[in-house]
């Protein structure tokens, strides 16, 4: 295989560059719009592996950037030696850029076909892999590109069509739009057009082809952007001027800021859960109804450990309060064997233990090891309590005139698990995680990040609880209503407006996805079929003609 030269080799990672600080952190999320542009103008000349290798290589610095975080989490609490995390984080990029490399040599094989082909097909050829990279092998859409608009809350609207998808689908469009009107300022040697179409153009005056190569795609990024932000107006001046459907659901999040390392250790357990009625404490005077304690704030069994589970009960009847907590749970199966859950809880004012949710997408080598019948010789990265099992389907918990869902951590990186807990029947959600393994890195930010998104693509209010941050509240719209910092306790509370409408993307889910990946197959089944009728062609005029006489006379 010829490996791409100096140069495309270079743009290729500067794409990869520019995608990675589009991201928390530095956030520039405007980058984004230009990010790809280089990837393009790399592959726009190489040969079909080429452009595989150059889409590999800005996948791989990207990945390798965005996703620098989880060396933290394999030397700290994984307790692995600084190069070998190094190592896996390359390894884990460089699978997650295959998917990239696949984008990049799609790209090419439709160079030369119209410029109204490639800018709808290049989007929808990112959309289908970013859809892939999702789900195959349990799946990863961390980092998936449009969560780097996550803060521009116009341009986001139209996940409630299409989910995140559809906010990607949009940037790439720009990309290729852009990345086609620079093309057409390439040295002659280089045009698209052909040389000896591009001769006859007037010398003394403006270059018409060269005017139309320009023009017609930047009228196009017009056209679009404009069509996506007056939507996006739209959209959020009718969320300010819905009418209530029920009174707001006043909801208070709780950030223990409880140290790793001490988190599951007996002797801190009393000094936990007392931090954790300190801080809800001082919420007292504004009686909320609702109290979100993080995953695993109660780090106990509670339904086995009698002595705790009563001591938080009787905090809770004192206080008066509606509780969801996270603590671990255990069931001993028909089969006779205990089965572990990572769970949330919720309990009513009087103390009673009204439902238990068990998180359903388990992070794999965090939570489990998959398939662990042949990885016998893998152990989890990370240091916890017990290999846990998954939950069965969603919960949907009642407190007062809402009805609530509940996600555990990993679990709001999917966009179907928020889909079906509200197709379910939720108007008000509440995520539980605890970040704290990321340490102080961007890893936070992009996990509250992806939680604006399912707030906007099914129009719901999201309450987060973190352990050591990001604690906040996101409304229906993706705004921001409140964020706290990282590593510090804190304790807030904000009025939640249920869900009063049921989106498109609610009801449908990612049909916009599957449409993409409908056309993009369509498509190169068809440059396939194109391919091998040329190549036949080509077999025909080169053959000698007494056997291109033979073979037609044959009877």
């Amino acid at each position: 295989m010829v490996v791409p030269s100096g140069r495309p080799l270079a743009l290729a990672a500067l794409s990869g560059v520019l995608l990675t600080v589009s991201f928390p952190l530095p956030h520039l999320s405007t980058v984004a719009w230009i990010a790809l542009v280089p990837l393009f103008a790399a592959v726009s000349h190489a040969s079909l592996r080429g452009a595989f290798v150059l889409g590999w290589v800005t996948g791989l610095t990207f990945f390798a950037g965005a996703l620098h975080w989880v060396t933290t989490v394999m030397v700290e609490y994984g307790h692995l030696p600084p190069w070998l995390s190094y190592l896996l984080l390359a390894l884990f990029a460089a699978y997650l850029a295959l998917y990239v490399g696949l984008f990049g040599l799609g790209v090419r094989a439709l160079a030369a076909r119209s410029t109204r082909l490639q800018l709808l097909a290049a989007p929808a050829l990112w959309t289908t892999v970013e859809y892939a990279r999702a789900h195959l092998l349990t799946g990863f859409p961390w980092a998936s590109l449009g969560y780097s608009q996550a803060t521009t809350l116009p341009v986001i609207q139209i996940a409630d069509l299409g989910g995140v998808y559809a906010v990607s689908f949009v940037i790439v469009f720009v990309n290729a739009a852009l990345a086609k009107a620079l093309d057409a300022f390439r040295p002659a040697g280089e045009m698209p057009i052909p040389l000896p179409v591009a001769s006859f153009a007037p010398m003394g005056g403006p270059n018409p082809f060269l005017r139309r190569a320009v023009l017609g795609p930047l009228a196009a990024v017009i056209l679009v952007l404009n069509a996506v932000l007056i939507y996006g107006h739209w959209r959020l001046d009718g969320l300010q001027h819905d009418p209530p459907g029920t009174e707001p659901l006043t909801v208070a999040v709780v950030q223990g800021n409880i140290d790793q390392h001490r988190k599951w250790d007996p002797q801190f357990l009393r000094e936990t859960i007392a931090r954790y009625q300190t801080l809800t404490r001082e919420l007292a005077p504004g009686r909320p109804d609702l109290v979100v304690w993080p995953e695993s704030a109660m780090p106990f069994w509670f339904e086995r450990e009698a002595a705790e589970r009563d001591d938080l009960l009787r905090f809770v009847r004192e206080e008066r309060l509606v509780l969801l907590f996270g603590s671990p749970a255990f069931d001993v199966e028909r089969d006779r064997v205990a089965r572990a859950y990572n769970s949330a809880y919720l309990v009513s004012a009087d103390g009673a233990v009204l439902g238990r949710y068990d998180k359903r997408h388990l992070v794999p080598f965090g939570e489990y090891v998959p398939l662990s019948s042949l990885l016998f010789f893998v152990d989890k990265l990370v240091e916890g309590i017990a290999d846990f099992s998954p939950g069965t389907g969603p919960t949907v918990f009642p407190v007062g005139t809402a009805r609530l869902g509940a996600l555990i951590c990993y679990e709001v990186i999917f966009p179907e698990l928020t889909r079906r807990a509200v197709a379910d029947g939720a108007t008000v959600m509440a995520t539980i995680t605890n970040d704290a393994w990321y340490g102080r890195s961007a890893a936070p930010y992009q996990h509250f990040d992806m939680v604006v998104f399912r707030a906007v693509e099914n129009r719901i209010p999201f309450a987060r609880a973190a352990n050591t941050g990001v604690s906040g509240f996101i409304d229906a719209g993706g705004r921001v209503l409140s964020a706290s910092d990282l590593f510090v306790p804190a304790a807030r509370a904000a009025a939640l407006a249920p869900r009063t409408r049921t989106t498109f993307y609610t009801r449908y889910g990612d049909v916009f996805a599957w449409l993409c990946m409908g056309a993009t197959t369509a498509l190169f089944a068809r440059e396939i079929r194109r391919a091998r009728g040329g190549s036949d062609s080509t077999r025909r005029a080169t053959m000698p003609p007494h056997r291109l006489d033979r073979k037609e006379t044959r009877p």
